[in-house]
């Protein structure tokens, strides 16, 4: 309950950060800023958002200095998720229980919105007057969120995703495609929280690191589980979509008790990444517990 309770608040929190920093609908180009805040606002579960939140709380950082680094990392992942269903790339045609963005619009203003998109995470990172005023921690901020969105992070593994369809790969193979793909962008939520710090040390860097990196499969893991397990309405998009292109996944690699098992063990492995903390990474130790057990 206390973690639901969290959850709640950071989620109206970001929900409100996102609308001050989208442009109105009625601003010229109007249809484009329409579709931006049409793929950005009202759904999701913001993990990672929650996640900075949760990480800059942890060391003592103020909320209101977390809402540009949280906005900016899910303006990234909602500009990937407009390009994913695209036609050219997933064609799927439900996100978050609605249209997708090209269905609910046309392909090349869904296309754009997700390039401005983009955009609007780097510009939030350079002009946000609340966030951590340091300008190398703010420097290192727009270089973690660029190499976790390229070709060394989500593209990359997108690229290597589209390669791997209707092949077999290995299981390390699989955990690095995912590592870039879904696990990049999520151990920078954990990094911008902690950057958002001028007094993290290194040895609590390296912890945060490695509870992000373990989070960051086991996210993709459970992906993969509620696809076999979960339904469409549930989801929020069209169950099974992975089996039928013949995409790579866990649990076609690990059966699907085996790769339930792997996303404990990687909750573990979380929970030892935060042995140096105290209470006040609680709640990152249950949003981890919260990623291996969630629904959709």
């Amino acid at each position: 309950m206390e973690l639901k309770r969290l959850l709640s608040a950071y989620q109206m929190r970001i929900e409100a950060a996102l609308q001050q920093w989208l442009p109105n609908d009625d601003e010229a180009p109007a249809r484009l800023h329409a579709a931006m805040r049409y793929a950005s606002l009202d759904g999701g579960k913001r993990v990672r958002p929650v996640l900075v939140y949760a990480t800059g709380a942890a060391l003592g950082v103020p909320l209101e200095q977390l809402d540009g680094p949280a906005c900016a990392i899910e303006f990234i992942h909602a500009y990937s998720l407009v390009h994913d269903d695209l036609p050219a790339m997933d064609n799927d045609e439900l996100r978050r229980g609605k249209p997708t963005c090209h269905r609910a619009f046309d392909e090349p203003t869904a296309i754009l919105a997700g390039d401005a998109l983009q955009s609007l995470a780097f510009e939030i990172l350079a002009r946000d007057n609340q966030m951590v005023t340091d300008p190398t921690l703010r420097l290192a901020m727009a270089g973690e969120l660029a190499c976790a969105s390229g070709s060394r992070g989500m593209a990359g593994g997108q690229a290597i995703d589209i390669a791997a369809e209707g092949t077999r790969l290995t299981l390390e193979q699989l955990q690095t495609m995912h590592r870039y793909k879904t696990g990049a962008l999520i151990r920078a939520s954990v990094r911008l929280g902690a950057l958002s710090s001028p007094h993290a040390t290194a040895e609590q860097r390296a912890g945060l690191d490695r509870y992000a990196g373990a989070v960051g499969l086991a996210f993709q893991i459970r992906d993969d589980i509620l696809d076999v397990e979960a339904d469409t309405e549930t989801l929020g998009k069209p169950q099974g979509s992975d089996q039928a292109r013949g995409k790579p996944t866990y649990t076609s690699l690990l059966g699907l008790d085996g790769a339930k098992e792997k996303a404990r063990a990687l909750h573990q492995e979380a929970l030892e990444g935060l042995s140096g903390f105290a209470e006040e990474a609680d709640p990152l130790r249950w949003l981890s517990a919260y990623i291996v057990e969630r629904a959709n």
